[in-house]
């Protein structure tokens, strides 16, 4: 028997006992343990502030890394470009040294990377209270540009609030705020998107009328990008293809009539289908951009030397920046351009399938395709291939509002790469429904191990994995929020039911 497990009897002259193995030796046999024990807490204590940081650099995925080498290199690209683009009209103009546009973009572009990095840490944490306040913050200073002596009016659109150099653009962020609303709202209920109802009241209103409201600035390519994200969201949530091609049917319906009663869109539209037709009128910007691409061949005509730039190309170093691109670098520099791009939406899609919750899936899901759908429209757009719409090249164009909103986009899709992750808990269905389902289950509503005691009947459908087969039942558990409330009536929550 073993000497903790049998202690001798105290003798009568009232010493301490010794122990069989002897006092000093047992001492330092029992103390030396706790020695080591000590000394490990110490050596973990000091160098832990060390650790963590090699240990979250280390660990990080390679959508992670993939992910932050394509923004860092289209900012360096965009750098470049925007100085080619803005600084020979500039110096003809008598605008001093042509680095005033450059000077900005590195201002706006180190702002935006602040936000970025302090976002990939805990983004989605910092984001997950502020969602309500933000939308309603965006639908407030979407309707303050029509206000006189608040909002700006530049080219024909109102667009921007502000004076002077510091304006901004509110649909910039009213994009943002309506994937974070979106992507709690079909988190917080997955089955809703079985249902138009249900989906049309809280989500496809909200959408609708912010589309309405930018479109009367007009901005149509906004309103694209929001509907096209939307679009994206609902398949990411599961939404049946009968249900999406209605909604997806009747948001181009309306995208239609729109651009047919509206002189501004009807123009724009005219002019895409023939624009050398319309060459000294709506279609002058289309025509140049053409001729731009077109001289530039396969590898280009040289960095700088663009000739369509200097008061051929309108407004060259914002939403024309493609075609500068295409002048000076070629057919080479515009595929290294959408090279980057792809790196992004593949590696935004992967964080997608590989994100711990629902929600965060959503989030990345959502932003992926708010930068690929912006950046695609312009590639088409300027490739004739599109009507013009007036949206910036993500990381690449001139534009303050949409280099900052778009980085703040990419520091929150780095924060779910990073495996952060936010659980947003179900809403329980209606009491109508749960009335029906009650019924239509005869009325009884058991309660038990593994169940919840609102019964199987009232409870919501399991959500089915759709993220990836590697997905474990441990993942699956903690992206339903692992507090032990029942999760499914189907077939296993029947028969336990039943037991």
């Amino acid at each position: 028997m073993s000497i903790a497990g049998r202690a001798p009897k105290p003798r009568a002259t009232g010493r301490a006992p010794k122990s069989r193995a002897g006092g000093p030796a047992s001492k330092s046999r029992a103390s030396a343990p706790g020695r080591k024990a000590l000394t490990t807490r110490k050596s973990r204590a000091k160098g832990s502030a060390k650790d963590s940081a090699s240990t979250s650099a280390q660990r990080q995925p390679l959508e992670y890394s993939l992910l932050l080498t394509a923004t860092l290199c289209l900012l360096a690209f965009g750098a470049v470009m925007v100085y080619s683009a803005s600084s020979a009209s500039t110096l003809l103009q008598g605008g001093g040294t042509g680095a005033g546009e450059l000077v900005k973009f590195v201002i706006y572009g180190a702002l935006g990377l602040l936000l970025m990095r302090v976002l990939a840490r805990d983004g989605i944490a910092r984001v997950q209270g502020l969602v309500g306040p933000l939308l309603a913050v965006s639908f407030v200073l979407v309707l303050a540009v029509h206000i006189p002596h608040v909002g700006v009016s530049v080219n024909g659109a109102r667009r921007w609030i502000g004076s002077g150099p510091l304006q901004f653009q509110p649909s910039e962020l009213l994009k943002l705020a309506l994937v974070l609303y979106a992507a709690t709202l079909l988190a917080s209920r997955p089955q809703r998107v079985h249902d138009l109802g249900e989906l049309c009241k809280p989500l496809l209103m909200v959408v609708g009328g912010a589309c309405l409201l930018v479109v009367t600035q007009p901005d149509l390519g906004t309103a694209l990008v929001i509907a096209f994200t939307t679009c994206a969201l609902l398949v990411a949530a599961g939404i049946p293809l009968r249900n999406l091609a209605i909604i997806g049917g009747s948001a181009l319906a309306i995208v239609a009539l729109i651009a047919i009663a509206r002189p501004y869109e009807r123009a724009r539209l005219t002019s895409f289908v023939d624009p050398w037709a319309h060459a000294s009128g709506s279609g002058f910007q289309a025509v140049q951009g053409q001729i731009a691409i077109g001289s530039g061949g396969l590898f280009g005509v040289g960095p700088g030397q663009s000739v369509q730039k200097i008061f051929y190309l309108p407004e060259a170093q914002t939403d024309f920046i493609l075609a500068v691109i295409g002048e000076e670098l070629g057919v080479v520099g515009v595929l290294a351009l959408l090279f980057l791009y792809g790196m992004i939406a593949y590696a935004g899609l992967r964080v997608a399938k590989a994100a711990r919750s629902l929600h965060s899936a959503l989030i990345a899901v959502g932003m992926t395709c708010l930068i690929v759908s912006q950046a695609l429209l312009n590639v088409f757009a300027v490739l004739g291939l599109a009507p013009l719409t007036g949206v910036p090249l993500p990381f690449v164009s001139y534009g303050s509002s949409s280099l900052i909103v778009t980085l703040i986009a990419m520091g929150l899709l780095l924060n779910v790469a990073s495996g952060a992750s936010i659980h947003v808990r179900e809403v329980a269905p209606s009491r109508r429904r749960r009335s029906r389902a009650v019924s239509a289950t005869g009325g009884t509503q058991t309660s038990g191990e593994g169940t919840s005691r609102r019964g199987v009947a009232d409870a919501p459908p399991r959500e089915p994995a759709r993220w990836g087969r590697e997905h474990t039942a441990e993942k699956d558990r903690d992206s339903r929020g692992g507090d032990g409330r029942t999760r499914g009536s189907g077939a296993r929550g029947g028969r336990r039911a039943a037991r």
